[in-house]
């Protein structure tokens, strides 16, 4: 198994460590959490960079790179509703966007291709964790001001343009089923 790869298994290992921290409570333990999750995140930048940059591109790095991400953002937005932070259906959105696309890649492998991560889908992805690690450090809602607003605002739109953009590019491949 190449470095990339190990470092979007360590992403996915470091998923129940920030949410046992998260789920401690109080500020030091929840700040611990978002250290957690940026250096869960930061692999995610490595093992993209160091895959393409020594030509470790793998189907397997191509499946479980995006599996790691959703289930840490996911994670962590679940943890954020939770707790109050963050409304239910931003998170909501995020997950119907999520699934779908998953769904789409699902019918896709079948005809033989295998989807990467495309430029929005890495822009929603870096937003997400721009977002999370914000709210989760200064332990902010949604709504506390202009910033978290906008932020959460960008979020949803981002979501729904990414997903739209890969149905737009591999969705033939839905109407050749019939679906």
């Amino acid at each position: 198994m190449n470095l990339p790869n190990k470092l979007s298994l360590l992403r996915i290992f470091l998923i129940p460590v920030m949410v046992v921290l998260f789920s401690i409570g109080g500020t030091l333990f929840m700040r611990l959490s978002a250290v957690v999750f940026l250096i869960a995140s930061l692999t995610d930048y490595f093992d993209g960079q160091i895959a393409r940059k020594q030509n470790l591109v793998t189907d397997f790095g191509r499946f479980v790179d995006p599996l790691a991400d959703k289930l840490l953002v996911l994670s962590a937005l679940i943890l954020l509703c939770s707790s109050g932070q963050i409304p239910a259906w931003v998170v909501i959105t995020i997950l119907a966007r999520e699934l779908a696309i998953d769904g789409l890649r699902m019918i896709v492998v079948m005809k033989g291709t295998v989807i990467a991560a495309g430029k929005l889908g890495k822009l929603k992805t870096a937003s997400q964790m721009f977002y999370i690690l914000l709210l989760m450090f200064l332990q902010l809602s949604a709504w506390s001001n202009v910033l978290t607003i906008v932020l959460t605002i960008w979020i949803v739109v981002i979501t729904i343009a990414s997903g739209a953009d890969y149905f737009r590019h591999y969705g033939k491949e839905l109407i050749k089923e019939g679906l």
